[in-house]
């Protein structure tokens, strides 16, 4: 039996929660930096794992790992990674040490406690943490269905905990409103996800029903379920296979989120601290779109492409329409949300325009997405611990006062509107290139989503950053060493994904390329304009490159 790598990757964070939570309550500083710990061993792990994968395996799934687990019902422990989960893994365990850098000192005991002011208990806060990134990894390491949907859940509950429990401090309003209004949002991320869940797990059942029919015993095994297709030896019927593909997809368009299912998103973001923001939209939400990926595309690929051009309209409407509202926003943490409910809709988009351009660029958008929100949003958070508020009028001027933070504040939006040179570029690039080439007209109407990016990024930093200084701003300090030491690298990784993307396409076309051969789709072939082509081509006639090359 080979060394359970993916098993150990997602134990470390667990042990990590377990050992954080037992900890008395005087040992606070001891809490923190056994959640640094435990968290920098995961990412050296998920580091190993990246590194000892080879893309050029023709394996679809590496280090893989199966063991019965309740063989009456056909569920087995069954784990495996592609290029794409290696790049999520990476990302996840990555962000994790900067997440829990950054929030410090957001449980710490309230001063002057009141009865109305109540106690944060720092180990619970960083357990919570690291409890969401062992569910999440072993999310995107599960091949068995129903493995994946436990977890898939079971993360919402310590989700809910870190939303209700430590939301944010600033907005100037009293203890019992700010949680009343985090108590809101952490229960309607809760039902949205867990009607999500259910319709899903109603899904789940009728997997397992056809395969136990067709194929004599039921599975939940993804590796099992799509060479029994290839063979021919299960067939699920039309009607179906739709039906099952909107249970899984919807519970996905939930969590990722897609409009019109996306209201939970800017009260979750909004209420929590900045780095709970950032493990909800850079972290809990890519599982979303990884599963779109892994399990619709090949459980269901019939239906996939039967639901595609809906799929696309409503991509297309998150694009625009996030970035709409996100122009129209006072707070600057929702407006960081809204604009992430356009970056969403442009990842699943890449997905379902069926090329390898597009699930190539949407893949590299949700390691660059987390990375540029992450680094936004970290430092959003950082000058609103400072000021004590998040509506942007309350600021102005801070960039001379605050250079070091106002230059990385410049550099996260950038980064978010897509400049090139900044890692989302190329990933912003390529999904509009793969949905142009098969859905013209979808690809152009994205790229008003590009504009309007510029617009909310530069008003929000002009307002924000530049103009006569604030009397409330005065005295504000830069960034300090820890709050470097956090962002810094996340600006380097922008910088350098942006000029040399290749380390992560290598990684991850191989696995684009076998998801296409599962859905049975191929890259449109590409026309071209000749003045003449001997053998009857006329002039201006478009026609095929492969054809002209036959002709000379």
């Amino acid at each position: 039996m080979s060394f359970p790598l993916l098993t150990v990757v997602a134990a470390v964070p667990a042990a990590g929660a377990i050992a954080t939570a037992a900890l008395p309550a005087a040992k606070r500083t001891a809490a923190k930096w056994l959640a640094l710990l435990f968290s920098l061993v995961t990412f050296t792990l998920a580091l190993v794992v990246a590194f000892r994968f080879d893309p050029g395996s023709k394996s679809p799934y590496q280090f893989t790992e199966s063991h019965a687990w309740i063989s009456d019902f056909g569920v087995r422990y069954e784990l495996g990674v592609d290029g794409i989960a290696v790049a999520l893994i990476a990302l996840t365990t990555l962000l994790i040490p900067f997440i829990i850098l950054a929030g410090w000192h957001d449980a710490d005991p309230l001063e002057e406690a009141t009865p109305n002011r109540r106690w944060r208990p720092t180990q619970g806060f960083f357990a919570l943490i690291l409890a969401v990134e062992a569910m999440v990894v072993i999310s995107f390491e599960a091949t068995d269905v129903f493995v994946f949907y436990i977890f898939f859940e079971a993360m919402l509950i310590p989700m809910y905990f870190l939303i209700g429990g430590f939301g944010d401090r600033a907005g100037g309003d009293g203890e019992d409103e700010a949680a009343s209004r985090r108590s809101y949002a952490a229960v309607k991320f809760l039902l949205y996800n867990l009607a999500g869940g259910l319709i899903m797990l109603a899904a789940v059942i009728g997997l397992y029903a056809v395969t136990a029919d067709q194929l004599g015993t039921g599975t939940f095994s993804l590796q099992q379920i799509v060479e029994a297709r290839a063979a021919g030896r299960l067939n699920i019927g039309t009607g179906t296979e739709r039906l099952l593909f909107l249970g899984f997809f919807f519970a996905f368009a939930v969590k990722a989120p897609l409009w019109p299912l996306h209201t939970w998103l800017p009260g979750a973001m909004g209420e929590s601290t900045s780095p709970v923001a950032v493990l909800i939209t850079a972290v809990v939400d890519k599982v979303g779109t990884f599963a779109m990926l892994r399990f619709c595309l090949q459980l269901f690929p019939e239906a996939s492409s039967w639901a595609t051009p809906v799929i696309l309209v409503l991509a297309l409407i998150s694009v625009l329409y996030g970035a709409l509202l996100a122009v129209a926003q006072r707070d600057i943490k929702r407006l960081i949300a809204y604009a992430s409910i356009s970056h969403f809709g442009f990842i699943i988009l890449g997905i379902f325009a069926m090329t390898s351009q597009g699930q190539g660029g949407a893949t590299l958008y949700m390691v660059n997405h987390g990375i540029s929100t992450a680094a936004l949003m970290l430092v959003a958070g950082f000058l609103i611990s400072r000021r004590g508020s998040r509506l942007i009028a309350d600021y102005g001027g801070v960039q001379k006062i605050a250079p070091i933070l106002a230059g990385t504040f410049l550099v996260g939006g950038l980064a978010t509107l897509s400049l090139p040179g900044l890692a989302p570029f190329i990933s912003e690039f390529l999904v509009l290139v793969g949905t142009f080439s098969r859905y013209p007209v979808i690809g152009i109407i994205a790229t008003l989503g590009i504009v309007l990016a510029a617009l909310y990024v530069l008003v929000l930093y002009q307002r924000t950053m530049t103009g006569p200084v604030k009397s409330e701003v005065t005295g504000m300090p830069d960034l300090r060493v820890r709050e470097l030491v956090v962002v810094a690298p996340l600006i380097a990784l922008l910088l350098f994904l942006g000029v040399y993307p290749k380390p992560l396409t290598d990684l991850v076309n191989p696995a684009v390329d076998h998801t296409l051969s599962v859905v049975d789709k191929k890259d449109p072939k590409p026309t071209v304009q000749v003045d003449a082509v001997p053998g009857g081509g006329r002039h201006g006639h478009a026609v095929h490159a492969q054809d002209v090359e036959a002709a000379k």
